[in-house]
């Protein structure tokens, strides 16, 4: 009778012991989802917050939250980046086929990213296509070697255009945006270069736009979901690592209003996407459908990396006067000696091929001002002077190139009637470059054109001035119309 008590006792305790495990698995598991959601919210997913709404057609502020508060950038990161790249299409130093080395360190580079292998070479478009949509951070590495040489380089490059956009709270050390507690940004001048890529570089800005890429075989979804969802939403962005949370700067055009408008800091994609949709839904209609911003300009930027002159407008002068024109060509070779110091070093990068087809819009580069005809007349004299003495003693030029558009002889050729001028530059290689891609720009007033280099050498310094003679008066005031109408530099002047 004892056993059987004791049985009995021993399968009660059983069968309570298993109810208890029962209750409490059911318990961890109807718990647990939302226990472990909120702690990775806590843990992952509660940066600061920052936005800010910007009407591009007025530049006025329609709403900021923490907009000038420091903040990392993630991926947007790859604006910039993509930025420096656009400048170098429009210069013509690359073009779109233009395929770039796959380094080591490119190929090394953390999810997400290509898959790239070292000794690979992408095309310059693929690798724009693979920012815009993957956010790959093995091919904005190897666009930044391209272009800086090294990723730290190009770094330097980005932050110093950053400044000279006005973006005075932003620093870069690195291409994608990959984690480093150095690399800030505000919302505030995200906004700023948000609206600075599509008004300088629109017919390349078409690419944020891009809802789908393949690349061998493999499509690649755009980040941004906004992209066909919003009406009017034509881009850019998106961005996260753990330290910013889910960031986006968006661009929405709508029944004649721009605005652009910038999330840092989402606890999700999803909370981020709904708080730029209220953003825009909330201020769009506020904005103003007349421009009267002025477009965004770069300041001068004395280390800026490419070390280019342009000439700037003409001053009024009596053009048929010779010593006024080398007063002029003086002017700027002087201006060029006092403002630019020597350049830093980044990986050339090679000439764009000649009589390539691809439309090239060029780069409208950093002017300096020519001193006014006021001057004193010591002044016109010694900078004349300067000139004659330079041009005298300055060395034999190079050998004529088949590759190259510009013409050199030993001898300094006598051409009669009207040239245009459409810059002036470090190096001779860079001249030659812009006679290429500015004879591509206005081929029917240039076709026919002496294109050709001169140099200017004053003291250490010596400047090539990239110039197209063999024109009567009419063709090159047309030339210079025509140029101007693509925001390129250009003066007329008589020989």
């Amino acid at each position: 009778m004892s056993v059987g008590v004791g049985t009995e006792a021993s399968r009660g305790l059983r069968w309570v012991a298993f109810g208890l495990a029962v209750a409490t698995g059911i318990l961890a598991i109807g718990a647990d989802p939302a226990e472990a959601r909120s702690k990775r919210k806590r843990y992952v997913y509660n940066p600061p917050y920052a936005s800010i709404v910007i009407d591009a057609n007025s530049g006025a502020v329609l709403q900021a939250t923490n907009a000038d508060s420091r903040r990392h950038p993630a991926s947007l990161t790859k604006i910039m980046t993509l930025y420096l790249l656009f400048e170098r299409l429009e210069s013509g130093r690359l073009n779109l086929n233009t395929r770039l080395p796959v380094s080591a360190h490119a190929a090394a580079q953390a999810p997400t990213k290509l898959g790239l292998r070292p000794g690979q070479t992408i095309e310059v478009e693929d690798a724009i296509l693979a920012l815009v949509t993957k956010s790959a951070n093995d091919a904005a590495v190897v666009i930044a070697e391209a272009i800086g040489g090294t990723e730290s380089g190009f770094g330097r490059m980005m932050t110093r255009k950053a400044r000279v956009l006005g973006m005075q709270r932003t620093t870069y050390t690195n291409a994608s945006g990959l984690p480093d507690s150095d690399q800030i940004t505000t919302a505030r001048d995200q906004a700023l270069l948000g609206r600075a890529v599509q008004e300088r570089f629109p017919r390349y800005y078409r690419y944020f736009a891009t809802k789908a890429f393949e690349y061998k075989g493999r499509s690649m979804r755009n980040h941004n979901r906004l992209l066909g969802r919003v009406k009017g939403v034509d881009g850019i962005k998106t961005g996260y690592t753990r330290a910013s949370g889910f960031n986006l700067t968006t661009s929405m055009h709508h029944g004649g209003r721009h605005v652009v408008a910038v999330v840092l800091g989402g606890r999700s994609s999803g909370q981020r996407d709904a708080r730029m949709r209220d953003l825009l839904s909330d201020h769009v209609m506020t904005a103003s459908t007349r421009r009267t911003a002025p477009a965004i300009a770069e300041a001068p930027d004395a280390t800026e990396d490419r070390r280019v002159a342009a000439v700037d407008e003409p001053v009024p002068m009596p053009v048929s006067n010779p010593l006024v024109l080398d007063q002029v060509a003086a002017a700027d070779a002087i201006a060029m000696v006092q403002t630019i110091p020597a350049a830093t070093a980044y990986a050339p990068i090679a000439d764009p091929k000649p009589g390539s087809t691809d439309p090239i819009k060029p780069l409208l580069v950093k002017t300096l001002s020519i001193r006014p005809a006021s001057r004193t007349a010591k002044a016109a004299k010694l900078a004349f002077a300067a000139v004659r003495l330079s041009d005298a003693s300055k060395s034999a030029p190079h050998a004529a190139e088949e590759a190259a558009p510009a013409k050199a002889a030993s001898e300094k050729p006598v051409r009669n009637g009207w040239m245009i001028q459409v810059g002036a530059f470090d190096e001779e290689k860079e001249a030659r470059m812009r006679l290429n891609s500015v004879q591509s720009r206005a081929k029917k007033v240039l076709g026919h054109a002496d294109p050709f280099t001169e140099s200017v050498t004053k003291g250490e310094k010596t400047l090539y001035r990239a110039r197209f003679a063999g024109l009567d008066k009419h063709q090159a005031e047309t030339a210079c119309r025509t140029l101007k109408r693509s925001d390129i530099a250009c003066l007329a002047l008589k020989n």
